[in-house]
């Protein structure tokens, strides 16, 4: 188990969204305030209270009350829809500086939310420094690579960034040096998923590689928060497309229940690596 990094002057926020990350940080910190946007209710955990975008100020009142000064954000959420009349007069102020951000792109959005936390006077601390565990450094977690799945990791990788660049998506998916598929707006899940129902004669031959899904950071992303996540579903979608294995990049990505990711992938003779 991740040993606690917390100090005892510190009580810690955690921002929750959506899937298993919440209640896999929420061991490894004393006594943290689990914190749901409205909406999205984190898997394995009973939020203590619930918040909503428009009424941001007073819940950074809400946690200076209950004694945090730190926040760490983990969990999937999507871009609320505001409704005008919950603001509040001192959320209200925001909402300009929130909509140009919304409208600027995920990652804008992301650093906007940043910058608001930490003008409130809260430090924001990420899933690397609270559970190092989760965030795999360098190396082959299982299975044999070949020269061709070393290949398409580079273009993969070159691909990925680009797409990060522009702030569309954090993955994609090459075979034999072609890019089958791109992660967009709907998603990891979505973008496997038609990786498997493409037709044979649209792949490359799978006897001289079946290709990977690759992950990775945005080019110059804030590694406090949306770091890209991995878990055994990824896994099984990665088998279900009849891929050879997953990269990512080295200590900038999320392995949720690495023991089941690892035992998930030997079964179905995948490789997983932190390139």
């Amino acid at each position: 188990m991740t040993p606690e990094v917390t100090p005892e002057t510190t009580r810690v926020a955690i921002i929750a969204g959506a899937g298993a990350l919440p209640a896999a940080l929420a061991p490894c910190l004393d006594r943290p305030l689990i914190c749901a946007l409205d909406g999205y209710a984190p898997q394995g955990l009973t939020p203590d209270m619930t918040f909503r975008v428009e009424r941001l100020v007073p819940f950074f009142a809400a946690l200076e009350q209950a004694g945090v000064n730190t926040v760490t954000f983990a969990g999937a959420v999507q871009r609320p829809r505001l409704d005008p009349a919950l603001f509040d007069p001192a959320t209200a102020q925001l909402v300009p500086r929130l909509f140009a951000a919304m409208q600027a792109g995920d990652d804008a959005t992301l650093r906007a939310v940043i910058a608001l936390f930490e003008e409130a006077g809260f430090a924001i601390t990420g899933t690397a420094d609270i559970a190092p565990d989760l965030v795999p450094a360098a190396g082959l977690l299982t299975g044999a690579l070949t020269d061709q799945d070393e290949k398409d990791a580079d273009r993969a990788a070159v691909i990925t960034q680009a797409l990060g660049a522009v702030d569309v998506g954090q993955g994609c998916v090459v075979a034999q040096g072609l890019c089958l598929a791109t992660e967009a707006l709907p998603g990891t899940d979505a973008m496997l998923a038609q990786v498997a129902d493409l037709p044979a004669a649209l792949r490359p031959d799978p006897g001289r590689g079946r290709g990977l899904f690759y992950k990775a950071a945005k080019p110059g992303q804030d590694l406090r928060i949306d770091l890209p996540t991995l878990g055994p579903a990824t896994v099984a979608a990665v088998a279900r497309a009849g891929l050879g294995g997953i990269a990512w990049q080295a200590g900038h990505v999320i392995c949720l229940d690495r023991p089941a990711m690892i035992a998930a992938a030997e079964r179905a003779g995948l490789f997983l690596w932190a390139r």
